[in-house]
C-alpha cells in the first residue's frame, strides 16, 4: 500500500518527495525472493535488512543505484491503526497502473501522527491539511474522529479543522 507523501500528493496537493513509502505484509520465508526480485547490479536491497525489519516490525530500504531513488518499505505491524488502514486501502489508477493506496482518511491520520512524532513537522501537517481540503465532503468523519482520539492527535486535528479552507 502506497502511503506517505506520494499518497498525500495523489489525494491532496502534489509536492516533490525523495522517496516512496509503502506498507507491506511480507513473511520471513519470502525475504530472499523479495531481495532476488531486485538485481544487485541495479538496486541495493539487503536480505538481512528485510529480515531485521520483519523481526522488529520496522522498515527497510530499496535504492535504485543509477538514480538514487528510494523506496521505504514499512512492515505491516500488529498495531490496531496499522491493521485498520491496511484493510481500508483503496485502488487508484496512476499513469495507467492500478496501485493500492491508503484511504484519504488514513493518509490524514498518518500524516498528523507523523507531525506529532516529528515534534510538530509543518510539512506533515500541511500534507494532511491539503488532503482534508481536497477530499472534504467525501471523508468518513466518524472514522477520522474515532482514530484522532485513539492516536492522541486531538490538538493537531483541531488546528487542521481551524485552518482548513473549505469552499
Amino acid at each position: 500500500m502506497i502511503t506517505g507523501s506520494v499518497a498525500s500528493s495523489l489525494q491532496g496537493q502534489p509536492r516533490s518527495t525523495h522517496d516512496i513509502d509503502m506498507v507491506i505484509a511480507v513473511q520471513r520465508s519470502k525475504a530472499h525472493d523479495l531481495a532476488e526480485a531486485f538485481p544487485s547490479r541495479d538496486f541495493y536491497l539487503d536480505e538481512h535488512s528485510i529480515l531485521d525489519a520483519i523481526g522488529r516490525q520496522s522498515m527497510f530500504n530499496l535504492i535504485d543505484l543509477e538514480t538514487g531513488d528510494k523506496v521505504d518499505f514499512w512492515i505491516l505491524t500488529d498495531e490496531a491503526f496499522d491493521r485498520s488502514r491496511f484493510s481500508r486501502r483503496i485502488t487508484e489508477e496512476f499513469m495507467g497502473i492500478k496501485i493500492q493506496v491508503s484511504s484519504p482518511e488514513d493518509t490524514i491520520l498518518a500524516k498528523l501522527r507523523w507531525a506529532k512524532l516529528c515534534g510538530g513537522s509543518e510539512k506533515q501537517f500541511t500534507d494532511a491539511l491539503r488532503v482534508y481540503e481536497v477530499q472534504y465532503g467525501k471523508l468518513d468523519m466518524d472514522y477520522l474522529e474515532h482514530w484522532v482520539k485513539k492516536l492522541d492527535i486531538e490538538p493537531l486535528w483541531k488546528r487542521l479543522m481551524d485552518e482548513a479552507e473549505i469552499a
